[in-house]
Formats: C-alpha cells, structure tokens, sequence
C-alpha cells in the first residue's frame, strides 16, 4: 500500500463522504502526512500498511522531542485516528494499529475574553472616513452579535441574510446549517454597509453572493480578518491577544454569564455536542459570588 495513492483516497473520503470544509480536510492531511514523512525516513523506509502500534509510539515521540505542544500532537494523533478508521472501514486492512493510542492529556486552555467596555474600544477604533470603515464596524458587530466562526464570516452569503426577521442562514462545519438570531446593532451597521458601500462595489465572478468583500471585489480571506482585528487591537491599546475566536467566545460568555442556557447557547453557536459548549461557563468568581448571594437561601 503506497502513501500518496491511500491519503489520495482519504482526502476523497472526506470530501465526499463526511462533507468536511478545506480548511478541515487540509489540516487532516498535513496530520497524516507527518507520518508518511517518518515512515519515508532512512532506516525506517515502511509502508501504511506496515505501521504498528510500535511505529506509532516511536512516531509521537519523535514530534514529542521537536517541541511540538500536547494540542498539536493530540491534534496530529486525531488525524492520523481517522486515516486508519477509513482503512479499516475500507477493508484495506484488518486491523487498526491507532486504536489504542492516547492522546496527550491536554488542559482546557481558554482564549482571553473581551469586557463590554474592550470591544466597544475595538469599534471606537475604526476609521469611518476610509472606505472600509463602515465594512470593518459590520464584521466586528456580526462577529459578536452572532458568534460566528471566522469561515462563517467569510463565506456568508446576502442571500442568507434575513434582517427584517433578525436571523442569518449560516453554513457551519460540515456544511450544516443553522438559523442565529442577529441584534438590533448588527442589523443596523450591516444595513449601513450594504446600502452605502457594498451596492456600489464590483464583485469578481462567482463572488455575487458574498456579503463582504475586499477592494477587489473577493471575498475576504481568514488572514485578512486576522489583520484588521489585530490593527484594530493594537490601535484601541487592548494588550489581550485578539483574534475573531474572541469575539465568538466574549458572545457565548457574556450569554451564559447573563442567564442563557446553555442549550440555546449551544444551538447558536453550531457546537454538535453541548460538552463542547460547557468550555464557556468560565464565569468569574465575581459573577459566581453574586449568584451565591442571589440565590442561596443562606446567604
């Protein structure tokens, strides 16, 4: 069984078969292909079919002497997990040399959370004089009204957008889709931007549909709303390390810290399992000490 021709397949596989975005399906391979390139070292020389559970450990402590952090080995050990899932599935052999791996223990490392008065700092920040002014206040108010993941920003359509009603139509992972509510603030500054910036602006072929796009009429990439919230950042003096992720999880922190449930939470957010959501109750102890004095019949 050869490398290239297997991970072929299994690039395929999750293509067309689980619907993975690129985004995911490329971050699998790179997993897999750290394999093929230490089993494609001198003196090891194996095939996909000649990986044990052996080679395995040996694997994982090779990258492990790299210096390459617990998320990223858990991460290269979930990818290569899968690889050997579709083989087995696949019958292309009997028996699945990664199924008694483990993962490094990892912590939950939570990302900085912005306070109220921080991203109203952000917006501040814009410069409603230039062009993209009006674009930049939409997507920061969008990303923190609906919660969205930053390839949801990227890839939302006009046709997917139904203000008068206060939802949008979001494509999430996996291609599944899901109606979020989107606020009075959101609508407005996006309504703006629409009607005095984005009808005046030529789009590339195939780009009709998407709701922000650069001076060139392309959708905007990942690492250009990377960018303008770092600038943004760094302008407002906010030393906290900001990325689009934050507003995401500021969104489902300030919801839960002010009486959301969590269901409904984890509905908005698009999170498969509610395990995945419960990463969000990190509630202060300040906000924890007033709930006690609340509602504590003793306190």
């Amino acid at each position: 069984m050869q490398w290239d021709a297997e991970i072929r397949d299994f690039k395929n596989y999750l293509k067309l078969e689980r619907g993975l975005s690129d985004n995911s399906i490329e971050a699998y391979l790179r997993d897999v292909g750290k394999l093929k390139a230490y089993g494609e070292m001198p003196g090891i020389e194996i095939g996909v079919a000649e990986v044990t559970p052996h080679t395995l450990t040996s694997f994982l402590t090779t990258i492990g002497q790299l210096g390459l952090s617990a998320h990223s080995q858990a991460r290269i050990i979930s990818g290569i997990k899968a690889f050997y899932k579709f083989l087995v599935l696949e019958k292309r052999l009997p028996h699945d040399p990664a199924a008694l791996i483990d993962a490094p223990r990892l912590g939950r490392k939570l990302p900085d959370t912005l306070e109220v008065h921080e991203i109203d700092a952000l917006l501040a920040a814009i410069d409603h004089a230039k062009p993209e002014g009006a674009r930049n206040r939409a997507i920061l108010e969008v990303l923190y009204s609906c919660g969205l993941r930053v390839s949801e920003l990227t890839h939302l359509n006009l046709s997917n957008l139904f203000l008068e009603a206060g939802f949008l139509r979001v494509v999430g992972k996996g291609n599944k889709e899901r109606l979020v509510p989107i606020g009075a603030e959101a609508i407005k500054y996006l309504n703006i931007y629409l009607t005095e910036w984005r009808v005046h602006q030529p789009c590339k072929k195939g780009e009709e549909d998407i709701v922000f796009l650069n001076r060139r009429g392309s959708r905007l990439t990942r690492v250009m709303i990377f960018t303008i919230i770092k600038n943004l950042a760094a302008r407002a003096g906010i030393k906290k390390k900001v990325s689009p992720h934050t507003f995401r999880h500021s969104f489902a922190t300030h919801l839960i810290e002010g009486g959301a449930d969590l269901r409904a939470v984890q509905e908005m957010l698009g999170h498969e399992s509610i395990t995945t959501t419960e990463i969000y109750t990190h509630l202060d102890k300040g906000y924890l000490k007033q709930v006690i004095q609340e509602f504590h019949p003793r306190s």
